[in-house]
């Protein structure tokens, strides 16, 4: 039977801007989101039946309904019936090399990477523009993961406007395995504390949204100016995830003082990541930070922008 191997990898916010209440309960968002080369590994079968099996040797991973990969396959079923019935269900293999509940949408890459690779199972002949409409049913960060690089996204996250990808830039990533932060919660939270920032009326949101497109990030971005590009890294969850969770505060705080381009947490965290102009500066700094904080359920990991998303490989 037909079989497709795709890597979904995993992304990072450059931005994120929390403008202000969405009539559907969502927040209105502005962000940069980049694509980086650590990624998860799905293998993508026709089983010859009428099910849909996810199998992922990670114990942390759902196997049932709650996987968002799973999740992708049964829309893909829906919204397409004649060729699930003509090539029945699939079998989802994942490696998951993307940590959990650590702001790097490893989830939603993995979702995108069905799409895909069910696209092709069944030949539906998809555009890109087609997988991104199907992705938005199913989470905000998907339609970014389906084609990746590098991009400015407003709404809840679902409108895309293309970027050139920067120069080649590296980060070391660090996450401590048993110290997740939920994405639910951030938003919440920052709503608890921050509403009276949000923008009054739909006038003002626009502006805000459209201030981003012309922003001195985008602008650093487009020229390849590395040096502006760290110093210009914005997270406004920063404001209420770092000082709930002291450890992810104090894991930026010494990535700060190793030398680097910039530090950010990525998302609603818990990752927190560094940028770096090359990969010996990059193995460096992961190096130091080990040195610092050689307790073994931090995780790190270097790794490089890229300006792709799912990648089919086979």
């Amino acid at each position: 039977m037909q079989t497709y191997t795709l890597l979904a990898p995993a992304k990072i916010n450059l931005y994120l801007e929390i403008i202000g209440d969405r009539p559907d309960g969502f927040h209105e968002l502005a962000m940069i989101l980049q694509s980086i080369d650590l990624a998860d590994r799905l293998t993508l079968r026709a089983n010859g039946t009428d099910r849909i099996q996810v199998l992922c040797s990670n114990a942390e991973v759902p196997l049932d309904q709650t996987n968002l990969a799973y999740q992708a396959a049964a829309l893909m079923a829906d919204q397409f019936p004649n060729s699930f019935q003509r090539f029945g269900g699939v079998e989802i293999t994942l490696e998951k090399n993307i940590p959990i509940g650590a702001g790097l949408a490893g989830g939603s890459a993995d979702a995108a990477a069905v799409l895909v690779g069910i696209d092709l199972l069944w030949n539906l002949g998809l555009t890109r523009v087609e997988l991104q409409e199907l992705a938005a049913k199913l989470g905000s960060d998907i339609p970014f993961c389906v084609t990746g690089g590098t991009a400015i996204a407003t709404g809840r996250g679902e409108q895309l406007a293309p970027l050139s990808s920067p120069n080649p830039l590296y980060a070391v990533l660090a996450k401590y395995r048993d110290l997740p932060v939920s994405t639910v919660w951030a938003y919440q939270t920052y709503r608890k504390q921050f509403q009276h920032t949000y923008a009054p009326d739909r006038e003002t949101l626009l502006g805000r949204r459209k201030s981003v497109h012309s922003g001195e990030l985008v602008q650093a971005i487009c020229h390849h100016d590395s040096q502006r590009i760290g110093q210009l890294l914005h997270n406004d969850l920063e404001k209420v995830v770092l000082p709930a969770y002291p450890a992810v505060a104090e894991l930026r705080a010494i990535l700060e003082e190793l030398g680097t381009l910039g530090v950010m947490m990525s998302g609603s965290g818990s990752t927190v990541f560094a940028l770096l102009d090359s990969q010996a500066e990059a193995d460096r700094v992961k190096q130091r930070l080990r040195d610092r904080r050689p307790e073994p359920n931090l995780e790190i990991w270097t790794t490089r922008l890229i300006s792709q998303g799912i990648q089919v490989l086979a």
